[in-house]
Parts: structure tokens; sequence; C-alpha cells
């Protein structure tokens, strides 16, 4: 029996290493990265031959690795904050992301490794043993677009077991280059709910990550489309026509989701080109959206690199503030190149005596940002 099993296991090997069909026999010759108990991150990449590598990431410039005698390349971080970063390496030129770490996201076109640094905020940016709510790749009917397209829904944990049970439901958009897999991939968005959710500290809502690129359907490689290279001005195309679809996502939802509809109990935000879409189409739905965050956002951009007057929105904000929303949340960092932009909007709304709440943090035009706003904007609704 023994013999028998050591052949079999042989055969196994000899088979996965031929096909390639699964890699249950290969492991990395490394560990990496490894988080140490002081809060510095170890990377290592197994590269014999290779004569210089660097790590870029982490916020900061690249890092040199070390060899060692056996052909393993390393470096210590720094002692890093709290956070959810993504990184690369760079091996003689080349990039390529961390051969012995599973976890990667995308960014537009590119991949990244990743790593939780825990503490703070990030720690709700991992699963934790709590209930799940779903997660669900969903197409839909979008006639003002002519098309039909893909969204991303959570509906929080208990959704599928309480039929009698409606919920409110929060509009998440994407920024430029992102689509409906943006803010569930890099932001993590169902994971950061689950936990605010588990917590009590945030009420159990459905959350709508629709695509903003008004031109594209969905992700790159899931419509006949094709496997095209995604680019951040496939946004750019087609400005201004997304906000007019949100009616026909906001009709689809309601009519396949138990929802509560009505503007008590719906909420809009988005970080940079989906905060413009926030911004806008809050704007033009003023009786839609009671909740409206605006995270790095490209207000008062037209789309057509034109800088949208006080005189054209002067109008539409007193509409949108004459039953104004419950909360109008704006957030961004003193380092981010929407600052002035947004500096100048919000002296707009004091001259008209227009009720906001303003976060201002440290960095810029980031996802570490935006993870946050997305952490301190939720509990903040359906109250």
């Amino acid at each position: 029996m023994k013999k028998n099993f050591i052949a079999l296991l042989s055969l196994l090997i000899s088979a996965g290493a031929a096909s390639a069909q699964e890699a249950l026999w290969l492991f990395a010759p490394v560990e990496s990265p490894v988080v140490n108990s002081d809060s510095t991150v170890t990377l290592s990449i197994f590269a014999p031959n290779a004569s210089k590598v660097a790590a870029h990431g982490f916020g900061m410039n690249p890092l040199e690795l070390t060899r060692s005698d056996n052909g393993t390349w390393s470096v210590t971080t720094p002692k890093m904050k709290p956070d959810l970063y993504t990184y690369s390496f760079d091996v003689d030129g080349v990039r390529t992301i961390d051969p012995a770490n599973a976890y990667t996201a995308r960014d537009i076109s590119m991949i990244f490794s990743e790593v939780i640094v825990p503490g703070g905020n990030a720690d709700l940016y991992a699963p934790r043993d709590v209930p799940h709510g779903t997660v669900s790749k969903v197409w839909y009917p979008s006639p003002s677009l002519d098309a039909t397209r893909r969204m991303t829904v959570y509906t929080p944990a208990g959704y599928e077991q309480n039929p009698d049970r409606r919920y409110p439901v929060f509009y998440l958009l994407h920024g430029m280059g992102g689509d409906e897999e943006a803010w569930n991939e890099l932001g993590r968005a169902s994971i950061i709910l689950d936990n605010l959710i588990a917590s009590g500290k945030a009420e159990p809502m459905i959350v709508v990550m629709p695509n903003g690129n008004a031109n594209l359907a969905a992700a790159p490689g899931n419509t006949s489309a094709g496997m095209y290279t995604p680019k951040g001005e496939h946004s750019i195309a087609k400005f201004g026509k997304f906000e007019n679809s949100v009616k026909d996502i906001i009709g689809y939802v309601d009519s396949n989701y138990r929802t509560i509809p009505d503007k008590a109990h719906r909420a809009i935000a988005g970080l940079s080109m989906g905060g413009g879409h926030s911004w806008r189409t809050s704007m033009l739905m003023p009786d839609t959206f009671d909740y409206v965050g605006l995270f790095s956002a490209a207000v008062r951009w037209s789309g057509n690199g034109v800088e949208t007057s006080n005189e054209e929105i002067s109008e539409p904000l007193q509409r949108q503030f004459k039953n104004a929303p419950k909360l109008y949340w704006i957030a961004i960092g003193k380092d981010d190149f929407l600052y002035k932009l947004n500096e100048d909007y919000r002296s707009l709304l004091d001259s008209m005596n227009i009720p906001y709440e303003y976060h201002e943090s440290e960095g810029g035009h980031t996802w570490t940002n935006w993870r946050d706003y997305l952490v301190m904007f939720t509990p903040r609704l359906f109250k």
C-alpha cells in the first residue's frame, strides 16, 4: 500500500509539472511579505540570476533589495502606519508582482501585490469572523445609454434569510480609470461594510457599485469588447452621460431588491471622478438622495476641460438645498491636486449659506484616504 501511494504521488507530481494544471506541488521558495511585530514589512524574492532588485510602493521611494548567498533578495521597510499597501518588484528593469504573495489587486491596467499592516482603520480591511454579506456582479438594462451594463451589488448579512425586511441603499462610485470592481477590490468596500455592520457602527444596507464609464459596459474582459487594455481616458468619453443614467440604476435596484425607495433611505458618494458624478447627480436629482459624500471630488468639472461657473450651478444648488440633504459631506487631503477646486467650491457654498460638513486629511489623491473616508462616512448613513 505504501509503495502504491508513493508511486501515485510521484505520478501526480510529474503530471502537475508537465501540464501545469494546478500548482498543487509547487511552493514559493521564500516567504513574502512578512509583517513584523514592529510594523515593518520584510519583502523577499528568489531571483538568483538578477543583478539588481528594487521594491516600488508603500508610498515611498523605491527600496533596494540585498542579495543573499542563495539568490534570495530581501529588504525591510521602515515602520509603517496601519494601512493596506500595494507594491511591486523591479527585477533588472522588469516590473513584476511578488510571486510569493497570493494577494493582488488591479488598479486600471496594473496588477499590484497587497499587504495589510494592522491597527486603526486597517483592521476593518481584513476579513473577520463575522457574518458576511453577499457580493454579486449584476447585469442591468440602461435605456439612457442604450446598453446592458454591469454593476457590483453588496447585500448585507441576513438579506436572504429575512425576506420581509427592506433596506436603505448606498450608491458608491469609482474614479477615473476605475470600474465596477474598483471599490470592492482596492477599496475593500464589502469587507469594511461587513465589519462595520457586525460591530453595530453602521446600519445594514445595500451597496451598489456601478460602472461610471458611460461608454463601457463592464470591467475589462467581461464584454464583447474583449481583453482590451484599460486606460484612464476611457472614463472621459461620454462624460456627463453617466449622471443621466443613474435613474436606470435606481429603477433596477428598486425593482429587484428589497429597498426602501425614498430620499431618506438613499445615499450617494464617490471618489475623484465618482465624486464629481455624485456632486452633479445629487444636484440634478434633488429629491433622490439624503446623504451625499464627495471624496476628493472632481466638483465643478464639466468633462470638457472647462470649469463650470458659479452662475451655472447656483440655481441647481438652491433647488437641491431647498429641501437640504441630511448630510452633505466633503473630504479631501491637504496635498490632493483637486484641493484648490474643492476649496473654491466650499467658498461658493459658504457664500450661499449652504450647510455641509468638511473633513481635511493628510496626504493626497490616494486609496489610503478614500478607504478612510468610507469608514468615516458609512456610519453616518440612515441614522
